[in-house]
């Protein structure tokens, strides 16, 4: 598994990292605009990411956009609906209305609230079938 860590708070982008070096390669970057950018050159390099995991409240581009963006790319790409990035929205807040953001205004994959619970992390990188390396 390749992935890309987006969060703008060091303590959560350090145990982002931890928790998901033992399922593969992880990038890490420090607020959406960033996230578009190494989206864009994973492409150009011919190594695309499995799954992006993006915090929502960032400064200059929140998560929200950088998912409409990311998904954006996408189909200027080419890339069909069923090989998009997988994407998890990470984030303190779990009111409704970014949920429903989330998943029907950005096409998120998957939701999980800060501070982020092991074993629901391990249950969705599961779910998307994704194993620590042996």
């Amino acid at each position: 598994m390749r992935a890309l860590v987006v969060e703008d708070d060091f303590a959560s982008r350090r145990m982002m990292q931890r928790l998901l070096a033992p399922y593969g390669e992880i990038d890490v970057v420090v607020d959406g605009e960033e996230a578009v950018d190494a989206f864009r050159i994973a492409w150009d390099e011919a190594h695309p990411y499995d799954v992006v995991f993006m915090d929502i409240m960032m400064p200059k581009v929140d998560g929200h956009e950088a998912l409409r963006r990311i998904r954006a790319v996408e189909k200027e790409m080419g890339i069909r609906t069923v090989d998009e990035v997988k994407i998890v929205m990470t984030t303190v807040m779990e009111d409704p209305k970014n949920v429903i953001e989330a998943y029907q205004g950005g096409g998120a994959t998957a939701y999980l609230v800060k501070p982020i619970d092991v074993e629901k992390l391990r249950k969705e990188l599961d779910k998307l079938g994704y194993h620590p390396v042996k």
